[in-house]
């Protein structure tokens, strides 16, 4: 896939089949993840795999649509208020990258902020020097929806003199 097509073309998923996830793929997506820009190379992020036991704690009402593999994403804190915000950017970027080297090898993912919620902080054991920038589930799609429609990109342009 071209990368255009990459980024238009994908969903997140909402029904994933039971098939499982080689290791060595979810390992180069992430790696994939990691040519994130970077400010600094602070290189913030911190990659948890969510086994069974405490997928089963988390409050998430549809239990990441049974996706074979969960992964929760944080961004570390920086020295500063300023590093802290570049930090999230930058591994917002950081799962971006991830999610769309696994959809163009027909993975989908479901990006989730649940893992924000005090209890599941908690279950996750993420200490007060990290933010969780997502819950996200890994999978075959089962099904992929239609794209929502967005508003032309002309409509949130604005020229500067």
């Amino acid at each position: 896939m071209k990368i255009l097509e990459t980024i238009h073309s994908r969903r997140n998923i909402k029904n994933f089949k039971s098939d499982s996830i080689d290791k060595e793929l979810l390992n180069k997506w992430l790696q994939a993840g990691t040519m994130a820009p970077n400010h600094k190379m602070t290189e913030p992020w911190e990659v948890l795999v969510i086994g069974e036991e405490t997928r089963a704690k988390l409050n998430h009402k549809a239990d990441f649509f049974d996706a074979p593999v969960v992964l929760a994403v944080l961004s570390k804190h920086g020295a500063t208020e300023i590093e802290t915000y570049e930090n999230l950017i930058t591994t917002a970027c950081f799962v971006q990258n991830f999610n769309l080297a696994a959809w163009e090898e027909g993975v989908g993912t479901f990006w989730s902020s649940v893992g924000n919620a005090q209890k599941n902080r908690e279950i996750l054991g993420v200490s007060e020097e990290y933010d969780v920038v997502g819950v996200i589930g890994v999978g075959y799609p089962e099904e992929i929806n239609a794209p929502k429609d967005r508003k032309p990109i002309q409509e949130k342009i604005k020229y500067l003199p």
